[in-house]
């Protein structure tokens, strides 16, 4: 029996791209799947084959640039946090009108937005949790991996945070709804993670009301072309899509611990700071705002990454090891497990120097202790079941165990 799913993500392509191979098949097996989301990512959705639905705005792109190794402040945080709510605050009725006049049978909906399990709820629907990041459960919680903000400011985010808190739950309250649950148990009563269970912390303690399904990257296609020039070792640079990662101080240090070396360097250095800036360049690097991720990594022997988790799992299915440099607090969680998994190696933003990077880079390719781990993770992530296995178990969860909005525990 085919089914009418409503997907809900925030605008971020660490989110939403994670989805689509999901949303891909869902389609292919005669199912139809509405997304809501910006209108920034209406293209990559309808070719994934859901009907578009915008809602809300992008207000990632408010996001303010910070300087290397620089913590989120309270008062950069708080205009953002004000405008992610009155966001919440406006399309949150159009969302539900939507639902209401095309009722899915299940809204899968992004952990980290606020508006999509509070719909499900509203409307009466199942709700179904998609996690592109470490999952939470009573006994693991992604604030464990989190660095305490610094103590000259740990009491201007706490307000910021309490705020906001009490915003959602007063707008819940409105609502007739739960207040959300985000990083103190499941957010849903049932919840598809794209990590395999070895990834995550814990991972033991999870039980049937997750399913871990790793990344799904084959059959994707990046768009744009690329081929190898060289004939070096190759090394792919990227610090992810996030306006907050603009760093062009780390790409310059890059160009000068890889510029004229064996290596052949891919770097991709966003938008925002743009290949002109970087004047004249060895021959043995290329460099472009964005590169095709999947097709770098297929050949990339080591990779420079700011640890993003959607990056993490691709490199990790393409059996790369990393160098992280995180840039933000989520992203040095997950630096600090690759380094517990001995799948890599970190370096903090405020240390990074070109004689770090290079010395990073030449370890990681000769340590075959290092290769040998990343080749065994990628044979699990490989083996999680990707798309195919969340469609599986969402048809199951929705046909044969889901009832109603139902309890999360």
């Amino acid at each position: 029996m085919a089914m009418h799913f409503a997907f809900v993500s925030i605008p971020a392509h660490g989110h939403v791209n994670p989805t689509l191979p999901l949303v891909a098949e869902l389609v292919r097996r005669g199912h139809r799947v509405t997304f809501f989301t910006a209108a920034d990512f209406e293209p990559q959705i309808r070719n994934a084959g859901a009907d578009f639905q915008a809602s809300g705005v992008n207000w990632l792109a408010s996001l303010p640039a910070l300087g290397p190794g620089q913590r989120t402040q309270a008062h950069l945080m708080l205009p953002l946090m004000n405008e992610v709510f009155e966001n919440l605050r406006s399309s949150f009725p159009a969302l539900v009108d939507r639902l209401r006049q095309d009722p899915p049978d299940a809204v899968c909906f992004d952990a980290m937005t606020l508006s999509g399990g509070m719909a499900a709820e509203k409307i009466g629907a199942p709700a179904i949790a998609l996690m592109p990041t470490y999952a939470t459960n009573e006994h693991f919680s992604l604030r464990k991996l989190m660095p305490a903000p610094p103590p000259e400011g740990a009491d201007d985010m706490a307000k910021v945070a309490m705020a906001m808190g009490r915003l959602v739950a007063e707008f819940a309250a409105e609502q007739g709804v739960r207040t959300p649950r985000m990083f103190d148990g499941p957010p849903a009563p049932f919840n598809i993670v794209f990590l395999p269970r070895e990834f995550q912390p814990m991972g033991e303690t999870f039980d049937d009301r997750f399913r871990f399904v790793g990344p799904s990257v084959s059959g994707r296609d990046d768009g744009g072309g690329w081929a190898r020039e060289g004939t070096g070792p190759l090394l792919f640079i990227s610090l992810g899509t996030t306006p907050l990662n603009n760093r062009p101080d780390f790409f310059r240090m890059c160009l000068e611990a890889f510029g004229g070396s064996e290596w052949e360097v891919a770097m991709a250095v966003g938008e925002q700071a743009g290949p002109a800036g970087f004047g004249a360049v060895a021959p043995n690097v290329r460099i472009r705002p964005f590169f095709p991720q999947l097709q770098v990594l297929r050949e990339a022997d080591v990779f420079i990454t700011h640890a993003g988790m959607n990056s993490t799992m691709e490199a990790l299915y393409f059996a790369v090891p990393m160098l992280a440099v995180p840039q933000q607090p989520e992203q040095a969680a997950t630096a600090r497990r690759l380094e517990e998994l001995g799948l890599g190696r970190q370096v903090a933003a405020e240390d990074v120097t070109p004689e770090v990077l290079r010395a990073g880079a030449d370890g990681l390719r000769a340590d075959a202790e290092v290769r040998r781990k990343v080749a065994a993770m990628s044979e699990i992530v490989r083996s999680a079941g990707g798309a195919a296995a969340a469609a599986d178990a969402i048809e199951a969860h929705v046909r044969h165990g889901a009832g109603r909005f139902g309890a999360v525990g």
